[in-house]
């Protein structure tokens, strides 16, 4: 029995704590140490001073907004659907909606990269939110479905008994209540809009249209493969992710440890 109460278990707790962390934090330490190689902070002001640096910020946080944004309206509302309301044949939907977690993006690439340009959205940012959305929807699907199922359905019959519709029962009584797993969710969309690389690349050609996780090839190719400039321009590449965790932290816990999880 691992008992954390002994102070030699919270030895063992830490030790096996820091080993399991020291993979993640030597790239990252390689990165800082690499971007700071050279021309030292001459090389994070060669990447501010890039015209283009803050049309790239730009781009990403749309991309960002409009993911986050899709996935919300599409899983706060399946969800509910889901667990809530009386649908016959749900049960075969909802694990029809799982289905697509186990599909891997690139085997997506060529019918996407099809139906982007016939839609004639290619080269725009939709082209980009709208598969990335796609793909993010059935796990924020399965997480706010769990945390909808804890939430006592007398609340709903007691609405209906005054009155309320569907719809207001779900703006007025759900959406206040899952404020946590959609914090969760947000965090977990954000982070994964943000760094994404392979859809941008493959429908964004323009350097006007492209995102901030495309400066580094951006760089690679200005600057001959200068790899301090390089690793400076994805260290700025990942601040923003690391100051939205940090600042989200205390919600996103909360939204999983309240039932995302079980």
């Amino acid at each position: 029995m691992f008992d954390l109460r002994l102070r030699r278990h919270v030895v063992i707790a830490q030790v096996i704590l820091t080993l399991l962390v020291v993979p993640f934090v030597f790239p990252l330490v390689a990165m800082v140490r690499g971007s700071l190689a050279g021309l030292g902070w001459g090389n994070y002001r060669t990447v501010l001073s890039l015209d283009l640096l803050p049309r790239f910020f730009l781009n990403s946080a749309l991309i960002s907004v409009g993911v986050i944004a899709l996935v919300l309206l599409c899983t706060l509302t399946s969800a509910f659907g889901f667990s809530k309301l009386a649908i016959r044949g749900k049960e075969i939907y909802f694990w029809m909606l799982l289905a697509a977690l186990t599909l891997p993006e690139v085997v997506l690439l060529a019918p996407l990269f099809a139906t982007v340009t016939a839609a004639g959205a290619y080269n725009t940012l939709w082209a980009v939110i709208i598969p990335a959305a796609a793909l993010q929807i059935p796990f924020g699907v399965l997480l706010a479905r769990n945390f909808m199922d804890g939430i006592p359905s007398q609340l709903i019959e007691a609405a209906r008994v005054d009155g309320a519709v569907t719809w207001k029962i779900f703006l007025h009584i759900i959406v206040p209540l899952t404020r946590p797993i959609v914090a969760a969710i947000v965090v977990l969309v954000f982070i994964s809009s943000w760094n994404g690389y392979l859809f941008p690349l493959l429908f964004l050609q323009t350097p006007e249209h492209q995102t901030i996780t495309l400066v580094p090839q951006y760089f690679v190719g200005k600057y001959n493969n200068d790899q301090t400039k390089v690793l400076a321009a994805a260290v700025l590449t990942a601040l923003p992710v690391v100051i939205a965790y940090i600042s989200f932290q205390r919600f996103f816990e909360r939204g999983l440890a309240a039932g995302a999880l079980k």
